[in-house]
């Protein structure tokens, strides 16, 4: 039998675990004799046993097993990510090589102003591109990634408000939001309003103006939405919000639609975030460092996180004396590495480069649209922006589902898109390309799913079932809600053993 735990979907493919491997008196190094003396120096308590079942290797063998773990690795660099409302571009290599550069990557946050007038620079250039781009007066690049960005653009919002008099206490969201949005606003200490969207699959100024009042702090709008369509009545929102006395927040989320093209500020947007690791190619997860820089209109820059960067004709200084700021919302000046990757992008393209990435993400966006459209079911009839939502609906008269669909594709090589999202379109297919994919790729991963199709009339017992060619089979995920098995114990090393013979 192929070596697996008990339960366990992984095939003879599949590298053992490193619990299941090795024997005992194995070792990758060995202590000389002089540390024994200092062992015994050591007070019982703070010596740990034994560990049962713990796995003894030789280096070469835990090497061999990372390596052959990385193997199995995806990433951008070597398949396409279609995941919607992700943004899975490629991340140009010349960003990584100027983030690495000693000036920058070995600068102490703590040294003098006068001794790092090149990051500031940097910052201070960055800042005004973004503020140039989305049509913003001023930006902050302290925000460590988009949800916090969120929560500073609402924090900017309550300090506005309270110098009113009155914080108000309700935000309204459609129900197309990415949930950060509700989440963010809850976070802020206010109470969430969710408006429904109309059949096109937008929200109407109308439908704004029955529950806008003076309760409502503002209104979060994400344009183009997470349908991939465009918000055409977002100047008449606007209106209808600011009338209320309200303030107009956009989720920054799709900038990489609108670049060169339009400008949220001049569409009635008093507060936004970006999102670098999106629409300005910087890495994207991993658990590694973000930034969601915020952008503001005039009237609210006196609320900006501090230290801030001021230009004072003989170089350019940190200053902490904006007493309406809400403060320190990152350590230091933000994830400095990941705005130096954004600010080497937006300078290789340039203004030009920017729009001509917006109009292919288009581009593709409707091309992969064309293609499939007749083949899967498409909800909303109006044009696409950067990304496109599909449903299982004519495949779930053969029992097939869009989860089925999505494992199946490993079978062609494919990541899935984002599947099941937006929450308001029952089996959602959500497919955003990005630019950076040619018209080669996109035709195979059109032919792929197209054939998937096909498979679910003929053969959808084939789809039920898949994965198929992946080391690891389809997890039973009611199973492992149920019952998560979150450590291995020794128990198992046994068990494989005997699965083995």
């Amino acid at each position: 039998m192929s070596e697996q735990s008990p339960g366990s979907n992984r095939r003879g493919g599949a590298p053992p675990l490193l619990f299941e491997s090795g024997s005992p008196g194995r070792s990758g190094f060995f202590w000389p004799e002089e540390p024994a003396t200092g062992k015994a120096r050591i007070p019982s308590e703070f010596l740990r046993d034994d560990i049962p079942g713990f796995p003894e290797l030789g280096e070469l063998e835990v090497l061999r097993h990372f390596t052959r773990l990385s193997h199995l690795n995806y990433a951008i660099e070597s398949h396409f990510y279609p995941l919607g409302s992700c943004t899975m571009k490629y991340n140009p290599k010349v960003n990584e090589a100027v983030a690495r550069l000693s000036g920058f990557s070995l600068l102490h946050p703590f040294a003098p102003a006068q001794l790092m007038q090149g990051a500031l620079e940097l910052l201070y250039g960055l800042e005004s591109m973004l503020a140039e781009i989305s049509g913003m007066d001023h930006v902050t690049l302290q925000p460590a990634a988009g949800a916090q960005g969120e929560l500073t653009g609402l924090m900017l919002i309550r300090a506005h408000l309270s110098s009113q008099g009155n914080p108000r206490h309700k935000i309204i969201v459609p129900d197309t939001a990415h949930g950060t949005n509700p989440a963010s606003s809850a976070l802020c200490g206010y109470e969430v309003v969710q408006i429904p969207s109309n059949p096109r699959g937008v929200m109407e100024a109308a439908g704004v103006a029955e529950v806008m009042n003076e309760e409502v702090a503002a209104l979060m709008i994400t344009n183009p939405n997470t349908l991939g369509i465009f918000e055409k009545e977002i100047q008449a929102i606007a209106e209808v919000v600011h009338a209320k006395g309200g303030l107009l927040y956009l989720d920054g989320a799709n900038l990489n639609a609108l670049m060169g093209i339009a400008k949220p500020g001049d569409m009635g947007v008093d507060v936004l975030h970006i999102n670098l690791h999106k629409t300005f190619s910087t890495p994207h997860g991993g658990g590694g460092p973000g930034a969601g820089p915020v952008g503001v209109k005039d009237f609210l820059r006196d609320y900006l996180p501090v230290p801030r960067i001021v230009n004072g004709g003989e170089g350019y200084e940190l200053r902490e004396d904006f007493p309406k700021s809400i403060g320190r919302v990152r350590s230091f000046f933000g994830n400095f590495g990941i705005l130096v990757r954004a600010y080497a992008y937006i300078l290789s393209l340039g203004a030009d480069g920017l729009e001509e990435a917006s109009r292919m993400a288009l581009l593709n966006a409707n091309y992969l649209k064309k293609r499939l459209e007749g083949t899967f079911h498409l909800p909303y009839t109006e044009p696409c922006m950067h990304e496109c939502v599909f449903t299982d609906r004519l495949q779930q008269k053969h029992g097939v589902t869009t989860l089925d669909i999505a494992k199946r594709l490993l079978d062609y090589g494919f990541h899935p898109p984002t599947i099941y999202f937006p929450l308001v379109v029952p089996g959602a297919i959500m497919i955003e390309p990005t630019e950076t994919e040619t018209r080669e790729t996109l035709d195979a991963f059109a032919d792929a799913m197209i054939s998937i199709a096909r498979e679910a009339k003929e053969n959808p017992s084939l789809l039920k079932s898949a994965p198929h060619s992946t080391p690891v089979g389809r997890l039973d995920e009611a199973r492992a809600a149920r019952k998560p098995v979150l450590r291995w114990e020794p128990s198992d090393r046994k068990q494989a053993t005997g699965n083995r013979q």
